[in-house]
């Protein structure tokens, strides 16, 4: 992997969703690397400020709840009371398959046997949180004068497999809001764009009895680093409605 320009984002302010581990957390490390400033948020305030601190001086952390109008609400003022802006959303925060199967690549569950409470927490956090995150940023960037969204998305196969609800469900959601949204947006100065993985990767959302094989196979969550310093630099200037897949990507024909 090319080695990171810690120049090149020129104190980008960046608000990383979901970012105190997994991808999120990667992509904060990518972010500031570059030399973005980057607010690590995360439901518990002291994982946060603790990511946020092993992230050094350009890095702030920040409690936040994307179900949860208010507390979006508070950690977007506190960007822009810190920065006075707020440039690039990655829109990364979402819960696993864990939470409502722990043996979901092993043990399929249908979605019949899956509780109400598992399924509205998955998709508030992915999908609506996504919502409500865009829904209160972008306005300040169009006040501003420009900005960027990445909403983080899965695999088509992910969306549509067997026993993934609620978590295919919710993917599937944010890629047809990002697609709304870059519609909504069309030739205005904020873009929208989707990026993923391409694969499974090694993160907390893989259960504990994967198979060594197939471990082996996963991604590592820093292959979304160079995407995402991409989409935030003046290469991707004018990028809008893009669908990348880190696993493939190439700066000069980034995304479909």
């Amino acid at each position: 992997m090319a080695q990171l320009d810690p120049t090149e984002l020129h104190g980008i302010r960046v608000v990383v969703t979901g970012a105190t581990s997994g991808l999120g957390s990667a992509m904060a490390v990518a972010l500031v690397g570059a030399g973005a400033r980057v607010m690590v948020t995360g439901r518990d305030e002291d994982r946060a400020a603790a990511a946020a601190a092993d992230l050094g001086p350009a890095a702030i952390g920040c409690p936040l709840d994307v179900r949860d109008e208010r507390s979006v609400a508070a950690c977007v003022g506190r960007a822009r009371d810190a920065w006075g802006g707020i440039d690039v959303l990655v829109n990364n925060a979402g819960i696993g398959m864990r939470t409502v199967n722990p043996r979901f690549l092993s043990e399929s569950q249908p979605f019949w046997e899956v509780g109400p409470d598992g399924f509205r927490d998955v998709v508030e956090t992915k999908l609506v949180g996504c919502f409500l995150m865009a829904r209160a940023v972008v306005p300040l960037m169009l006040g501003q004068g420009g900005g960027r969204v990445v909403n983080i998305s899965m695999s088509e196969q992910t969306m549509v497999r067997r026993g993934f609800v609620p978590y295919g469900p919710a993917g599937a959601g944010v890629e047809a809001l990002s697609r709304v949204m870059a519609a909504d947006l069309a030739g205005t100065s904020v873009t929208v764009n989707l990026l993923l993985p391409g694969g499974g990767t090694r993160t907390g959302m893989v259960p504990d009895d994967v198979p060594d094989d197939v471990r082996a196979g996963l991604l590592d969550a820093s292959v979304m680093g160079p995407p995402i310093v991409w989409l935030a630099s003046d290469r991707a200037a004018g990028v809008h409605d893009r669908r990348i897949v880190a696993r493939d990507f190439d700066p000069t024909s980034p995304g479909s």
